[in-house]
């Protein structure tokens, strides 16, 4: 209920909807318009025509010579005149009476006083004209029900043909719109996927169509592809510089050793080789990660994919840093699943780097006494890693930059380290379609990591 809601909410909120919306109310304010206005014309044609008759019947009572003659007239046309259609009337000047209904005239029109037997008159308001002759008073009506009738006319139009047709307008309108929505849908997953570091990320769902937003979706197709297209090239750059200088620095290494071992070197050279040698071994390191990312970025470790245990994988783990936690005075400790396994599909030596790399920061970056937690928490498709501990934790605005390459916080540039370690994490974690998410601990900080869980695990 609630993803229907949702959609439905997303819908209405399209613009493809809200011009199909605006098309549907314009439509039938302009049909509601053109009925109202037919109406009135009509009526008035009515009403003018039906005066008119009036008046020329009038006239032919009025040219009879005399009361009696009058009389005579209206009697013979009353004989074959229906009340309930028209109305005849003449009350002579001794009041005598003649037509087929006795009236009554006052200022505010004419009132009905009897009718001839086995008549009833119908309902509603009449048309009537009065005219005083040969000192007696003559009224003849015509019913206004045609009229009545007309308004109804209309009325069955409005219903039977401009409401089905907003209706049928309005449906087609809403399937229209949703068709489009979810080209636009498509068009804004791709972007969202694109902006979140997914450069494979493609529409692909209107190849064939020829209109606007096919031509969108080719551009953000093309410039996705421009876009996956320079970044591999720049990792490849980046990865053959790390490979290049890697192997330099290296030879420095050697010759820095050899130095050392020297029998006759002066004794104030020595701290200034064993510093050099510490400072080329960390930028070794260096680039050494940063090969190692870029070879996962690339996928190439998927080959080995197979189903791990993270559960058996953060106990071994655990159990391994105990003696360094020990060491420094921190606590760390394992909270695995109750029953049952973990697994997931991954490689395992990079999923333990991960584990090394997040208990290591936090042995590194929390003070004495502070606790580190490795949990794995299984649920229906998901398999969750965390690796929490209580230390000074991570600003919230930091959180994303410390998954970036080279990033460091300023607390921690007097630290050991190259700034690649949770990024190391991070790509890794990415390399197996999961997700990482950094919060608060309360205090400290927390990592969690979520897996999709492996299907031959029953």
């Amino acid at each position: 209920m609630t993803s229907f809601l949702e959609s439905s909410r997303t819908l209405f909120r399209s613009t493809p909807l809200r011009l199909a919306l605006a098309l549907v109310v314009l439509f039938a304010f302009v049909s509601l318009l053109s009925l109202g206005a037919s109406y009135l014309v009509i009526r008035d044609s009515f009403n003018k025509s039906m005066e008119a008759d009036l008046r020329q019947e009038l006239a032919g009572f009025q040219a009879a010579a005399s009361s009696s003659a009058v009389a005579r007239l209206i009697a013979a046309e009353a004989a074959v005149t229906d009340p309930e259609r028209r109305i005849l009337s003449y009350v002579t000047a001794d009041g005598k009476y003649s037509g087929n209904v006795r009236v009554s005239r006052s200022n505010e029109g004419f009132r009905i006083l009897s009718l001839p037997d086995e008549h009833e008159l119908s309902e509603g308001p009449y048309l009537a004209l009065t005219s005083n002759l040969y000192g007696g008073q003559l009224t003849v009506a015509n019913s206004r029900s045609q009229i009545e009738d007309l308004g109804e006319l209309f009325l069955n139009i409005l219903f039977l043909s401009v409401l089905p047709t907003t209706v049928i307008a309005l449906t087609a309108g809403l399937l229209i719109s949703r068709r489009s929505g979810r080209r636009i849908d498509a068009i804004g997953e791709a972007l969202k996927q694109l902006t979140a570091g997914d450069l494979s990320a493609r529409v692909r769902t209107m190849v064939g169509r020829e209109d606007d937003l096919s031509s969108i979706a080719g551009l953000v197709d093309s410039m996705a592809a421009a876009q996956q297209s320079s970044v591999n090239a720049l990792r490849q750059v980046s990865a053959d510089i790390a490979h290049d200088l890697k192997t330099p620095i290296q030879r420095v290494a050697v010759l820095l050793n050899k130095a050392r071992e020297m029998p006759d070197l002066p004794e104030k050279l020595e701290p200034i080789l064993n510093d050099a040698g510490q400072e080329t071994a960390s930028i070794v390191a260096t680039f050494q990660s940063l090969l190692q990312i870029s070879q996962i970025e690339g996928g190439s470790p998927k080959s080995r994919f197979q189903p791990v245990d993270l559960g058996v994988l953060a106990a071994t783990f655990v159990e391994v840093y105990e003696p360094a936690a020990e060491e420094t005075n921190h606590r760390i400790e394992a909270v695995l699943p109750n029953g049952g396994t973990a697994m997931i599909s991954g490689e395992k030596g990079l999923l333990g780097q991960v584990l090394a790399n997040l208990i290591e920061n936090a042995l590194r970056h929390t003070p004495a006494g502070a606790s580190i937690k490795v949990a794995v928490r299984t649920q229906a498709d998901k398999v969750c890693l965390e690796v929490s501990d209580t230390g000074p934790g991570v600003p919230a605005n930091e959180r994303q930059n410390v998954l970036r390459r080279l990033y460091r916080l300023e607390t921690s540039r007097t630290t050991p380290g190259n700034g690649l370690g949770l990024s190391l994490v991070a790509a890794i974690v990415d390399m197996h379609d999961g997700e990482i998410e950094l919060s608060d601990n309360k205090p400290g900080l927390r990592v969690v990591m979520t897996f999709e869980k492996d299907s031959s695990d029953g």
